[in-house]
């Protein structure tokens, strides 16, 4: 009883959805056989990568969301987990953990679905989706007129340079989904735009609600994936 108190505890939500990126990349190393489980096909699909095929074959649309969690190396869970540190922290202080949790998953799903429309047959796999989410949240609560003064630096047209030259290196470089990362980021936009920082009693609970079904879902997208592991291996 007192995991599953922990499991829908919101206190520091940041730290939880870090914690889980780094036992799935420490599960991936230790059972995958070291660094080049990164880049084993298999090791991927067993992690929970987006792939296109088992999606529309299978039917597997729980990848949406283990995808999040899954990355493609050092560098990669690296540079995401910093990021996500840093802005995730500033999100939950400033909106709160339900409203982070809510938006976090919600554009992450939104970089996974337009990968699967703009590229089917590809695997994908990492936060970047989610996670420029939270910087399409920032960007889009600038434009608001109730978004606090003291938010003005780190929102709105402040984040134009920071957007503009992710993307830029996200269609120069290989390697990168930046359709993950355009779908994040209008979805978190999406959000900021029409979110506002502070909240009503109806509002708090209609974002605790919509809180309670995100982690839900992520559970359930888990265990999808661990009954389809499962499967995979006794039916091999």
């Amino acid at each position: 009883m007192e995991f599953i108190k922990k499991i829908f505890d919101f206190d520091n939500i940041t730290q939880k959805i870090f914690t889980i990126n780094i036992l799935v990349f420490v599960m991936m190393f230790v059972f995958g056989g070291g660094f080049r489980a990164f880049s084993n096909v298999y090791t991927l699909i067993f992690a929970g990568a987006q792939y296109g095929k088992l999606i529309t074959i299978s039917h597997q649309y729980f990848r949406f969301i283990t995808s999040m969690f899954v990355h493609g190396g050092f560098l990669h869970i690296a540079f995401n987990m910093y990021a996500l540190y840093y802005l995730g922290n500033i999100v939950e202080r400033v909106y709160g953990p339900y409203k982070f949790i809510t938006i976090y998953l919600a554009s992450g799903i939104g970089g996974s679905l337009l990968t699967q429309i703009f590229m089917p047959d590809a695997f994908s796999v990492g936060a970047s989706g989610a996670i420029f989410g939270l910087i399409g949240l920032l960007f889009g609560a600038g434009f608001r007129e109730d978004t606090p003064p003291m938010m003005k630096p780190m929102t709105g047209t402040a984040l134009l340079p920071v957007i503009i030259i992710n993307l830029f290196l996200g269609f120069t470089s290989s390697g990168i989904n930046n359709f993950a990362h355009i779908g994040g980021l209008i979805t978190g936009f999406t959000f900021g735009w029409l979110t506002s920082v502070s909240d009503t009693y109806t509002s708090y609970k209609k974002w605790k609600i919509s809180a309670y079904i995100s982690l839900i879902l992520i559970l359930i997208s888990f265990i999808w994936l661990l009954i389809f592991d499962i499967q995979f291996i006794i039916g091999g």
